[in-house]
């Protein structure tokens, strides 16, 4: 053997050494999460405890597995008392008294397709948390009914507009269950309502007279909780306009009723291209069967779909809970679109987690897993300023214990939580 290849096969030896060492690194990089994952519920392996919080529902509601998987009759039976949902799950003296306190100021309703992804005994569960009245609403004094200022944003009733390119329709408050971390909970009321086809009118106007407007959202409450019938019209109307180039549903149907997802919705949907549904899901728990065939069926009649998981402290504060809730929506065909630090609304400040805590997580996602399951993180600059994307790079001390944040514009705002 010549010199040269002698020194070319220790050259391949210590490669392959070096990349054993390297692979060994590497495995344990994911051997923390490869534990701490077994431990994290899914949608999926929740599902013979879901079963049977459903076989109780249908009980107490003398329903049928057709009422079941009919999204109006979830509506019409929204679980929306304590009496009620303590037949359900297990609820104790002292927290029904404190769920009725709370309804007094905050009206709730929950849909009992969610109720039955809850677990029935643990109290601080991540669907509980989200759903159920806490008596800490009560106790923020911090929290404001508009923080992003919506109100002063709106050049026409049912329109918000922040950006140049893209507005808002806000077309109902209905929900299929009233999340208590809800940015428009001055919304929510005391009943349903949906806006009137004047207002909407009003607002597809308002759209065709400005030119630069590309991009629709459509959002509420929940607009697919409306009828087919004006689902259809306003997408019609939409598409009719020439500068209108995509038309996006804000939704969180897709985790708390997936029944309302039905053919003849996807008919619609597939008829007026192209439609991106905006979504929420903020836990692994809510990846559900169920979920998934609604996802699948939307996604056949053509539309994309994008999530936005809003950072909850005590739901999904976790880099291991995140990553697992990235990696349940990329198995069903949803992108992993934004993490949206949670706003300060009134009654829930109890849900705000640290900007600070946000980084962690995203220094946890980068790298230790594919781009794919990394969401932008952003905060919503005070003001009505616009989403402001979050990383080390880009945030300052503000010398008062907060944070400047640079907005789209350039201009610079102090936010603290």
């Amino acid at each position: 053997m010549s010199v040269s290849e002698r020194n070319l096969k220790r050259s391949r030896v210590a490669k392959q050494l070096s990349a054993k060492e390297r692979m060994g690194m590497l495995k344990e990089y994911a051997s923390e999460f490869l534990s701490a994952k077994h431990y994290i519920d899914t949608g999926f392996s929740i599902q013979e405890e879901a079963r049977e919080i459903k076989m109780r529902i249908l009980q107490l509601f003398n329903a049928t597995e057709k009422d079941w998987q009919n999204w109006r009759w979830h509506l019409k039976n929204r679980i929306a008392d304590a009496k009620t949902l303590s037949k359900i799950i297990k609820l104790a003296s002292k927290e029904i008294e404190k769920i009725n306190q709370v309804s007094e100021i905050f009206r709730w309703a929950i849909s009992p397709y969610y109720v039955s992804l809850m677990s029935p005994t643990d109290i601080w569960g991540p669907i509980r948390r989200q759903s159920i009245p806490s008596i800490l609403e009560l106790y923020d004094h911090s929290g404001v009914d508009d923080p992003s200022a919506e109100e002063d944003t709106s050049p026409v009733e049912a329109v918000v507009r922040r950006y140049p390119d893209r507005l808002i329709i806000n077309a109902t408050n209905q929900c299929a269950t009233f999340c208590r971390h809800c940015q428009r909970r001055r919304k929510i009321g005391k009943q349903d309502y949906s806006v009137s086809k004047g207002k909407l009118k009003e607002a597809i106007a308002y759209i065709k007279e400005n030119e630069e407007i590309r991009d629709v959202i459509i959002t509420g409450g929940d607009p697919l909780l409306l009828s087919d019938g004006t689902i259809e019209w306003l997408l019609s109307e939409l598409s009719q306009i020439e500068h209108v180039e995509i038309k996006r549903i804000g939704t969180r149907t897709l985790a708390t009723l997936p029944q309302r997802i039905t053919d003849n919705l996807c008919k619609i949907i597939e008829k007026y291209p192209p439609v991106y549904i905006v979504t929420q899901f903020n836990h692994p728990r809510e990846v559900t069967p169920d979920a998934a065939k609604a996802c699948d069926k939307l996604i056949k009649a053509g539309a994309v779909i994008n999530n936005q998981t809003v950072l909850l402290k005590g739901v999904n504060n976790s880099p291991h809970v995140m990553r697992v809730l990235n990696h349940e929506l990329l198995k069903i065909r949803v992108q992993p679109y934004y993490l949206f630090q949670a706003k300060p609304v009134r009654g829930t400040s109890h849900f705000i987690t640290s900007i600070k805590e946000g980084l962690e997580i995203m220094r946890a996602l980068r790298g230790h897993t594919s781009g794919l399951a990394v969401p932008q993180y952003v905060v919503s600059a005070p003001g009505g300023l616009g989403k402001v994307p979050v990383c080390e790079a880009n945030i300052w001390q503000d010398g008062n214990g907060g944070i400047l944040l640079k907005t789209w514009e350039g201009k610079y705002v102090s936010y603290s939580f």
